[in-house]
């Protein structure tokens, strides 16, 4: 029996000691909401031998055996670690050889290596169930050398004459070869057609959710301004996420303002992963960078924040090489990738760390070998972006930056929340007037239980070196009278069932007597 109602007596005690963040509003979910994990198929993991056609382990430029199969079979270890968007390379067709799947055959099909389109329409179906979004790549810029096309007199003018990409001139970028692939001609209406068409069908045959699209500022703007409008007429809150490999924040913007919703924020990523490659590092730049997109983009909050991709060398590489723990530098990067606004983009293997230097380095098979600290640190701050809108929605203020030592607030309506991130190599003690806040409040600690009150106008935050916490503005604690009558309540409501449930049972045993 006292087993039994033990967790009920224990449950008002857990709620009231306890921190629980404000109930939100039920919102319309939207991409700023999304944690988003980049995967190779070909490179994460192997659910299916059957489809192992010229597999080579020993070879970084051959197939390794990812599929469909194996996405679905690792859908609960993303959904569990808070990821709630899948981003995959392109699924399609591709020659021999293109494991990554830029080298496309044929729009309409599968690649043989990754499994049936009924496999995808499952991986698709399975990742809806636990609430996640899928985002394919698409590419309308070039095909694969040994498409049929390229040989085809009938399709002779679907391509720009092959010429390399010279400087950076649009009409370069726009018409060149680049990596000598076959560079289509979206100025053709058969092409601009074929290209629009397959990509509406592959929304209503399969229900993803959303393009990444490659190599955009290679294709002229005119097409993407109608492949956005055709694309977005086929699903209500369809996404579309470009690659415009650029450091300018005005060219990269016309490509939003055409319908392309979000771009992968390449001038953000070269300060932030300067800033946090090691300790005592300035961390200006990166909250400059978005003081700046605020006043550039339309729509600053669908941007694409991320460390590293397949593009480039692993950001793991980059902590070595400056002789650094990954596992520390890793947390630290990512708690200000989780707080700040834009979507993050985690890219596969992050979770374990995973070395890799350039282009195929930076691509090996994951082995999804255990790194807990560092999973559980993601896994916490997935829940925490989740659980509080103003780390996906609120503004950002930065209240504070020395050195390597920054803190900044998020708000959103009625919620105020706090992130310390301390990268420096010596604890810091930073103070933060309550004109910057709100008076009389506190801030509780998420991630380690930390709490600072208000106390003679200011709040004092002590953080150790290379740790950070994120802080809910709430009601200093005390002695809540509201609350300690209405527990009073429940607890005599309580103790008169015990007391007529025990009266019962009495009766029913003198009965049966």
């Amino acid at each position: 029996m006292r087993k039994r109602w033990l967790p009920i007596f224990l449950i008002p005690f857990l709620l009231f000691h306890g921190y629980n963040a404000k109930a939100a509003e039920k919102e319309e979910r939207n991409w700023q909401d999304e944690t988003i994990y980049f995967l190779m198929v070909d490179r994460f993991n192997n659910g299916d031998a059957s489809n192992d056609f010229n597999v080579n382990m020993n070879d970084p430029k051959a197939y390794q055996g990812g599929d469909f199969q194996g996405v679905i079979d690792k859908l609960d270890y993303l959904k569990d670690m808070g990821f709630t968007a899948i981003w995959l390379t392109p699924i399609f067709d591709n020659q021999d050889g293109g494991y990554h799947g830029y080298w496309i055959n044929d729009f309409y099909k599968t690649d043989e290596h990754f499994g049936s389109i009924e496999k995808f329409k499952e991986l698709v179906k399975e990742a809806h169930k636990r609430d996640m979004k899928v985002i394919v790549d698409f590419v309308a810029n070039h095909v694969g050398p040994d498409n049929p096309w390229v040989n085809d007199p009938a399709k002779k003018d679907w391509f720009h004459e092959k010429k390399p990409i010279i400087g950076s001139g649009q009409s370069s970028l726009e018409n060149g070869w680049i990596y000598d692939l076959p560079d289509l001609n979206q100025d053709n209406p058969e092409v601009k057609k074929y290209l629009i068409d397959a990509a509406k069908w592959w929304i209503k045959e399969t229900d993803i959710d959303g393009y990444r699209l490659d190599t955009v500022k290679h294709v002229p703007i005119t097409f993407w301004k109608d492949f956005a409008k055709e694309v977005k007429s086929v699903k209500k809150n369809f996404y579309l996420l470009g690659e415009v490999w650029s450091e300018d924040p005005n060219y990269i913007k016309k490509y939003q303002e055409a319908g392309i919703d979000g771009l992968v924020d390449y001038p953000l990523n070269g300060p932030l992963k300067e800033a946090f490659v090691k300790p005592d590092v300035s961390m200006e730049r990166p909250f400059t960078m978005w003081d700046i997109n605020k006043n550039i983009y339309p729509h600053p909050e669908l941007m694409g924040s991320f460390l590293d991709n397949h593009d480039m060398q692993r950001y793991t590489r980059d902590m070595i090489e400056a002789k650094q723990f990954p596992g520390t530098r890793w947390q630290l990067a990512l708690t200000y990738l989780y707080t700040t606004p834009e979507i993050p983009i985690v890219y596969y293997g992050t979770e374990i760390a995973q070395d890799g230097g350039n282009d195929p380095d930076n691509r090996r098979f994951m082995n999804f070998r255990a790194n807990k600290d560092l999973i559980d640190y993601m896994t916490k701050i997935g829940e925490l972006r989740q659980q509080l809108p103003a780390l996906r929605r609120g503004d950002m203020k930065l209240l504070y930056q020395k050195d390597g030592m920054a803190v900044f607030k998020r708000e959103y309506k009625d919620e105020t929340v706090v992130v310390a991130i301390n990268n420096t190599s010596k604890s810091q003690k930073v103070v933060i007037p309550e004109k910057d806040l709100k008076p009389d409040k506190e801030l509780r600690g998420l991630q380690h239980d930390d709490l600072v009150k208000d106390k003679n106008g200011n709040y004092t935050i002590i953080i150790d070196r290379e740790k950070s916490e994120i802080y809910a503005l709430a009601d200093k604690s005390g002695v809540n009278i509201k609350f300690i009558s209405s527990l009073a309540l429940v607890y005599i409501a309580f103790m008169i069932f015990l007391i007529a449930a025990w009266r019962r049972g009495k009766k029913n045993k003198n009965k049966n007597n």
